[in-house]
């Protein structure tokens, strides 16, 4: 068997080959295992102000029972939630699957076309948005299928004065809260009351219904949900806390969640993973503020941390980061996006604490490979496939590929997503006949099992007929320490086909072009060296902090 999986000899001592996916039924399953076990252990901590367990318990089932009661929402029906890390969200979460619902993850920046299609798309009945965001639903919210719009305000559950002060200065000071006109709407506060004192019924809930449906950026076209069953998210959650446990102390956790819940990401590996660890996430509102984020950091005794290269980056080049006290720290784990070496070995040498790069997609609940939380130094791999996981590499062929040459990577396992919704077309594409989920991410494995991303599919350029993967060029370029943050994308080229562009954000004002293609000369080979070099003030990123190379080779087009 482990030939076939040779990742299974470098498992790490206790990680068994297997989860056992049925030991819960749903996620509320496992809430409502961790709500007994750690009923006065903090869950969620924001502002200042924590929620237990217990809390959680309380709030979250006042919420199921205004959905199930007052709206009267059936089972299966959608509920969106549009809001930042703010202690409504777990509440809104845990409330729409305890009454058999399912939850439609919102981007809080999404533009008025984005948030209708996704609205029209899922057919939410109802959405949960935060004050800063409810104009954008007020102008879409007639074209689409909601019947309730439930509207809260950041400081609404921080109690008094810190809540009502904290949405006065958001609101008059820093203009932060435009004007929204939404009649009908009713507050999250009100929601909560109308709750209160009614029972939840008992809800069937089995391990196929959709738990979630999770958008995925629509970087190549209109964004596609893609449908995550209580079994998908279950499975993942097991398998990522088998992969992490052997140095958990349970209910005495507390991870810094500054990636958005609205990510499959924080989503999992924070809110779920930790539930079931019964840790605390303390959630970051506003990570993008560095200043405000690295002097929550300072206040905070932290032992886990989850992030995307560019947060790591951006925390590591912050004033002050370095004066942190690290010594609880054990588990800083990188996913979303290629971990650039210069930025984990940068980590390692400020927090003492390896950065461990994980992978997964949305489509994998997210968690599919992992490195060994034992792992000294960054190796550059995403890891070994995670229990009950199987991944491989395939040829355009659809043939099995040999160790060390590369092709896509395909994944199958009980974290795979159900499919997309109502696109059965789509997920023909993505799911082969035998369950292979084709990740569209160039891969290679070594002997050991070890998984190696090389790019995205989409990202790899064509120079004179030789792959050219950005990741390589990025990495290279990201050790210059006059260089702040890099993207490296392909340009139209007459002679070659494709040339290699680098975008490059200073952190030396004094770096020129000459002085990065001289770099790259004794880096690189002729072919992958950059011909063009751009400086910019800053790079097009999501809003969890991906670069966006496909707006910057649009951009380079129309230059």
């Amino acid at each position: 068997m482990s030939s076939e999986r040779p990742w299974l000899n470098k498992y790490p001592a206790g990680v068994p080959a297997e989860i056992d996916v049925e030991q819960y039924r749903s996620i509320v399953s496992v809430l409502e295992t961790a709500i007994k076990r750690y009923r006065d252990k903090p869950a969620f901590s924001n502002f200042g102000k924590t929620l237990t367990y217990g809390e959680i318990d309380d709030l979250s089932t006042q919420f199921a029972a205004y959905l199930l009661h007052t709206l009267k929402l059936k089972k299966g029906d959608r509920v969106a939630l549009m809001m930042p890390n703010v202690l409504q969200y777990p509440i809104a979460i845990f409330g729409v699957l305890r009454a058999g619902l399912t939850v439609v993850n919102t981007n809080p920046m999404y533009t008025a076309r984005e948030l209708k299609h996704q609205l029209t798309d899922s057919g939410a009945s109802a959405i949960v948005v935060l004050d800063n965001f409810a104009d954008t639903v007020a102008s879409v919210v007639g074209e689409t299928s909601i019947k309730q719009v439930i509207t809260t305000g950041v400081g609404d559950l921080l109690g008094f004065p810190k809540g009502p002060l904290i949405n006065f200065v958001l609101k008059y000071v820093k203009k932060q809260v435009p004007d929204a006109d939404l009649p009908g709407s009713i507050r999250f506060s009100e929601a909560l009351s109308a709750g209160r004192g009614k029972s939840v019924p008992d809800v069937d809930i089995s391990p196929g219904d959709i738990a979630f449906l999770q958008y995925t950026g629509g970087t190549t076209g209109v964004a596609k949900g893609a449908m995550l069953t209580h079994r998908n998210l279950v499975a993942n959650m097991l398998q990522a806390s088998v992969w992490l446990g052997q140095n958990v102390k349970h209910g005495e956790e507390t991870i810094i969640t500054a990636l958005p819940l609205y990510h499959i990401f924080a989503l999992t590996a924070n809110c779920l993973v930790f539930m079931q660890f019964g840790g605390c996430n303390h959630l970051i509102t506003n990570p993008r503020d560095m200043k405000g984020f690295v002097k929550e950091l300072r206040s905070t005794s932290f032992s886990s941390i989850t992030g995307v290269n560019t947060l790591f980056n951006g925390l590591l080049n912050t004033p002050g980061f370095d004066k942190i006290d690290f010594s609880n720290l054990h588990l800083s784990l990188g996913g979303g996006m290629a971990v650039q070496r210069a930025v984990a070995e940068r980590w390692k040498a400020v927090t003492g604490c390896t950065l461990i790069e994980a992978y997964g997609l949305t489509e994998t609940s997210p968690a599919a490979c992992m490195n060994p939380m034992n792992l000294e130094d960054f190796n550059g791999a995403i890891g070994l496939p995670i229990p009950s996981t199987e991944a491989c590499i395939k040829g355009d062929d659809g043939a099995m590929m040999p160790v060390d040459e590369v092709g896509e990577l395909c994944i199958r396992g009980p974290q795979v997503m159900k499919g997309y919704w109502n696109r059965p077309e789509e997920t023909a594409k993505a799911i082969d006949s035998d369950g292979w989920l084709h990740t569209g991410d160039m891969a290679k494995m070594d002997a050991d099992g070890f998984f190696y991303i090389v790019d995205r599919k989409k990202d790899m350029i064509l120079v004179s007929g030789f792959n050219v993967y950005p990741n390589e060029i990025e990495d290279v370029i990201a050790q210059m320490p006059e260089v702040l943050e890099v993207a490296a994308v392909g340009v139209p080229d007459e002679k070659s086909g494709e040339a290699v562009k680098v975008v490059i954000v200073k952190k030396d004002p004094g770096l020129t072009a000459d002085k990065v293609k001289s770099f790259c000369r004794n880096e690189l080979t002729g072919y992958k060296q950059p011909r063009f070099v751009e400086f910019r003030t800053e790079l097009p990123k999501t809003n969890v902090g991906k670069i966006l190379r496909r707006e910057l080779r649009e951009s380079s087009k129309e230059d």
